[in-house]
């Protein structure tokens, strides 16, 4: 009782029952819950038997046709197909499966353009088997190519630049060939580099302080340099203490991996050869051009190849030549020819360096030097009267990827007096790297101001001090030495690593808006043309390190993807870096084929932030070689 009349007391009192006020709310929203889902239920059910007799007796009243038997007529006159109806679109390119096996141990020094089998497919007249002759798309291997067992990592500099690992360069050829003219020595796990060359017993570094007698290499006067037939690349090699940077080219021949060598030592190098096409320099890029005994034929062929050396050269800029047929009264013996046939040699190489407005500077002991012209006013003048080698036509000069050559004189920019430098004077080294380029400061570059340029420089410098971030070794003084930047534009990348010891090829591919390879030639920096649908003139493992800059976008609907990421996989080093900078969607693409050739990459934001479309790329190359020799590869 006691019970009930507390239950009492508490319903009539004004004192909230928390208790009771939950039970009410639960009831509540159940109730609410029930009818909603009643609604649902009756809008939604099929219609009941009595419903569709009542829709079928309307419709015959009013003559409409009966649904019923109309839903009927046509299950039983059409067969039913249970097949799927939803199909996944095609997956987009770069998400397709993709596999890069590694290609067979053989395959360890490819060079796919300068292929020795394809090119006994050519003339051999005039040295065309020789140049560039790229597979096809039938023939493009589709594998990574394997470093060599035991392949380690380079040597730093400047060590690299006296010894080289035997293992990432098997081949003792040369140690035997060229045994008395110090190219190079093995010994234990290492090749030795004294530093000799056929012309220069005394080792490169005498031999250049002799040509330093002759003309100023210590003013920054000269800052470019190219080395026709290099050997193992000593002479540049040498060079690069005097703040000089050569670029040293010698074709894929029976000196067997000399540019591999040059290489291996830290010196830019590349193969190629002068034939039948220009060389893949703009015009006016070298300061000076140099060959010690690099048996070029100079005269034959109406001089095409000086010629083409003349195209090159920068006005004023030196030629150096040494060995046959210089100082033939001395050597004539030796080189086992007769004093007739090198004194017409001689004779002949005057000549067509006359033909070119060339003067002879100097003749002493084995060394001879020539000077091309600062301008062309008073080559023209002679012209009227001998008419030996006349002007080009009207024709870039800077234009060099598969382009003839011509026995005609490429013709200097016009300039108003005798004293003026043909397109322009350049600044001495160090001043040359971040003044304005004449091609840009004169509007020879379409599009680019002086305020572009500058601010570009600036840019750059906050670009790889970003980078230094993201990739360590990049980071680490001395760990990298050979760079590539496979579009480089005005050579603003380069240009922030000056302070480094590193050099860097700085490529402009063929199919840029602008042709702005002169201009980083005018900051003393050195490159190439590269088409990047196909291989580059190199050796694989070439480089430590890769950069690209909106590369992939470029080369859009021009060739796959998978292609140009295999030729950088190619020419990459074992635990080498690699930086691309493009869109977001175009990093994610390459990201994918990147994984499937077992690099270790991730994507980075931006330097400005998480909100610009452009991203950053940065991998690793894992490192592997082929197996043994004794075992087969799986």
């Amino acid at each position: 009782m006691a019970n009930w009349a507390t239950l009492v007391q508490n319903c009539v009192s004004k004192k909230q029952n928390k208790q009771l006020t939950r039970l009410y709310l639960l009831t509540f929203t159940t109730f609410l819950c029930t009818l909603f889902y009643l609604l649902g239920l009756w809008h939604h059910s099929p219609p009941s038997l009595a419903a569709i007799s009542a829709a079928t007796h309307l419709a015959g009243r009013r003559n409409c046709p009966d649904p019923i038997s109309n839903f009927l007529s046509t299950i039983s006159n059409s067969t039913l197909d249970f097949s799927s109806t939803h199909f996944s679109p095609d997956p987009e390119e770069g998400t397709r499966a993709f596999h890069a096996p590694p290609c067979d141990a053989t395959l360890a020094e490819y060079t796919p353009c300068e292929d020795v089998n394809r090119s006994l497919k050519f003339p051999r007249e005039d040295l065309i088997y020789r140049e560039r002759h790229c597979p096809v798309e039938a023939e493009a291997l589709r594998c990574r190519i394997p470093a060599p067992f035991g392949y380690r990592v380079p040597l730093r500099w400047p060590e690299s630049r006296d010894a080289a690992w035997f293992a990432n360069v098997p081949h003792k050829e040369l140690t035997v060939e060229k045994k008395n003219q110090n190219w190079v020595r093995f010994e234990g796990d290492r090749f030795r580099f004294p530093g000799g060359g056929t012309m220069f017993p005394r080792g490169a570094s005498a031999y250049i302080d002799d040509i330093g007698k002759l003309i100023n290499l210590k003013d920054g006067s000269i800052r470019t340099a190219i080395d026709t037939g290099c050997g193992v690349a000593s002479w540049g090699a040498y060079l690069l203490s005097r703040d000089i940077l050569a670029v040293s080219f010698a074709p894929r021949d029976t000196h067997e991996a000399q540019v591999q060598f040059a290489l291996e030592r830290g010196v830019p190098a590349l193969i190629g050869v002068l034939a039948s096409i220009r060389l893949p320099y703009p015009s006016r890029a070298f300061d000076m051009a140099h060959c010690s005994r690099c048996l070029i034929p100079w005269g034959q062929n109406e001089g095409i190849y000086l010629t083409e050396v003349d195209r090159v050269l920068r006005p004023g800029g030196y030629w150096i030549l040494s060995g046959p047929p210089i100082n033939w009264e001395s050597h004539w013996k030796g080189w086992e020819r007769t004093r007739e046939s090198l004194k017409e040699e001689q004779d002949t190489i005057e000549k067509v360096a006359k033909s070119l407005c060339w003067k002879k500077l100097v003749q002493k002991g084995d060394l001879a030097i020539w000077q091309k012209p600062t301008n062309h006013i008073h080559c023209k003048i002679t012209r009227r009267v001998f008419k030996n080698r006349p002007f080009c036509a009207a024709k870039d000069p800077d234009t060099a990827w598969y382009t003839k050559m011509e026995t005609c004189l490429t013709p200097l920019p016009e300039v108003n007096d005798v004293s003026e430098v043909s397109g322009g004077e350049l600044s001495n080294w160090p001043e040359r790297l971040t003044s304005v380029p004449p091609r840009i400061s004169s509007g020879s570059l379409n599009g680019i101001t002086v305020d572009m340029f500058k601010e570009n420089s600036e840019l750059w410098k906050k670009r790889v001090a970003y980078y230094k971030t993201l990739d360590y070794q990049l980071a680490e003084r001395g760990r990298y030495r050979n760079l590539l930047d496979m579009n480089a534009y005005l050579g603003g990348f380069a240009a922030a690593l000056i302070d480094d010891p590193v050099w860097v090829m700085n490529t402009v591919p063929v199919e840029a808006e602008l042709n702005t390879l002169g201009a980083i030639y005018e900051r003393g920096l050195i490159g190439t043309y590269q088409n990047w649908c196909e291989a580059m003139s190199t050796y694989p493992r070439t480089y430590d390190f890769i950069h690209g800059d909106s590369v992939f976008s470029l080369y859009q609907n021009r060739c796959k993807m998978e292609d140009i990421l295999l030729e950088m996989d190619r020419i990459l080093r074992p635990q080498g870096s690699v930086i691309l900078r493009d869109d977001v969607d175009v990093l994610l693409k390459v990201k994918n084929f990147a994984d499937a050739m077992q690099w270790d990459s991730r994507i980075a934001d931006h330097e400005k932030g998480p909100h610009q479309r452009e991203k950053i790329f940065v991998a690793v190359k894992q490192y592997w070689t082929a197996p043994p020799p004794q075992q087969k590869s799986t």
